[in-house]
């Protein structure tokens, strides 16, 4: 297993995380690669634009706020 040694860490920073990790009954080393591993295990969100085949070209240049807020105010 890896060793990670971390130079000039903030002492308000390992603080904090020293009491979450009291809090979440885990060693410092502990929380830290559990913090670690939800940080790079998240995958990021995509906006339905970002998909393949859903229009998006339709949308190329449209604000879309606007154009629900002009749809919306059409049904009065």
């Amino acid at each position: 297993m890896a060793t990670l040694n971390v130079k000039g860490l903030p002492d308000e920073l390992y603080r904090r995380l020293k009491a979450r990790a009291e809090r979440d009954r885990r060693s410092i080393a502990q929380e830290v690669s559990f913090l670690l591993s939800e940080a790079l295990d998240t995958q990021p969100e995509e906006s339905i634009l970002d998909l393949r085949g859903l229009g998006k070209e339709l949308w190329a240049g449209i604000d879309a706020v606007e154009y629900v807020r002009t749809e919306r105010d059409s049904w009065d």
